[in-house]
């Protein structure tokens, strides 16, 4: 139903918690237009009804018009998720012309100091509201996103107010989940339970104060939850991500399992979909182990996220460490029960950039 075609990994903006590989910058190559094309015609004959762009920053391709344009002849819902940097009102209108439905632009925080230091620029803030102010002024809905973490969520007023003023009709306060960069950075992230209680509170108060004038989602953080979420709804069910170089994957933090992904460069849609190993790997419930085999609860949450179950359990396989029933669970109760200070120079903050992606590289080969 969805395909998300990640257009490239490069960004001017160095956030801490991208969901980007941290080793991205050894990703070799970028699919061009014409291969792009026929990915999107080969989903969209399997019947994917959504398509979004993103990255890195989609805004970075000079080919985003023809892409969106070849979108909306082909049916598609197109969304473009975009940092708003790169973009002017003269590129709004040229993607509202080429048939682009929905602009989601996210911000880092909301005062100008602060969501530049978070973003790693100076200019990044301005340009932002400059360009949310431009997408709603073309009859855009206002969609907003804001990453939660610990050095941002205790400014959740400030950031609703902020949507308020911006005329915003739907902001996500999308809590980071540990991947990618926020996994290696996860001690400077991870709120408090304290913490995360109070902006809920703030939100579900301010949701009240403002009913019917903007649609607030609070995303809670997997480690925060007794029961894991339907990851994706599901492994290879709705969702196919596109990597840069085409790997097809069902979630885009799919690269840290040891498999084989399909490369669309060399092989069909249809085929990586249907028949590959990987698509395959956690289809259904045959793959399970104890205490998912046997739940009752796994046909609504499919056993959490395989990559969560990696990355704390150690295997793939397992359940998802966030869910109570996981004899892996207390390793998520540490993590939230004893945060602590990081020490910066032990423990220094790595920014999403191609130095510390080749230096993060060259650490994990070795």
């Amino acid at each position: 139903m969805w395909l998300l075609a990640e257009l490239t990994y490069k960004c001017p903006l160095q956030c801490a918690y991208c969901a980007n590989p941290v080793e991205f910058a050894r990703q070799d190559g970028e699919l061009d237009t014409e291969q792009w094309i026929s990915i999107m015609q080969q989903a969209r004959e399997l019947g994917a009804a959504q398509l979004g762009f993103s990255g890195g920053e989609p805004l970075l391709r000079n080919d985003l018009e023809i892409l969106v344009e070849e979108g909306r002849k082909l049916g598609f819902y197109t969304n473009l998720i975009t940092s708003g940097i790169g973009m002017d009102e003269g590129r709004v209108k040229r993607l509202k012309d080429a048939g682009l439905d929905h602009i989601q632009i996210s911000f880092q925080a909301s005062s100008e100091e602060l969501n530049n230091r978070i973003a790693g620029s100076k200019k990044a803030f301005a340009q932002k509201i400059a360009m949310a102010r431009a997408v709603k002024a073309a009859g855009y809905p206002m969609v907003l996103n804001f990453v939660l973490h610990r050095q941002n969520i205790d400014y959740i007023e400030e950031i609703l107010t902020l949507s308020m003023e911006l005329q915003a009709d739907y902001v996500e306060l999308a809590n980071a989940q540990y991947h990618g960069w926020a996994l290696k950075n996860r001690l400077h992230l991870l709120p408090s339970r304290e913490q995360l209680q109070r902006a809920e509170k703030i939100t579900n108060q301010f949701r009240e104060k403002s009913a019917g004038k903007m649609k607030t989602f609070f995303i809670i953080p997997d480690y925060f939850e007794d029961r894991p979420k339907a990851c994706m709804n599901g492994w290879g069910s709705i969702f196919l991500t596109v990597s840069p170089d085409g790997k097809a994957l069902p979630c885009h933090s799919a690269r840290v399992l040891p498999l084989e992904f399909p490369d669309l460069t060399t092989e069909s849609v249809e085929s990586a979909w249907f028949k590959s190993d990987a698509f395959n790997a956690f289809r259904g419930d045959d793959w399970m182990l104890e205490p998912c085999r046997s739940c009752d609860e796994k046909q609504k949450d499919f056993g959490g996220c395989r990559c969560q179950a990696l990355m704390i359990a150690g295997d793939a396989r397992q359940a998802d460490p966030v869910c109570a029933k996981s004899p892996h669970h207390e390793k998520i109760e540490a993590l939230v029960n004893n945060r602590v200070e990081p020490a910066v120079d032990l423990d220094p903050l790595f920014l999403r950039n191609k130095k510390n992606s080749l230096k993060l590289s060259a650490n994990s080969i070795a």
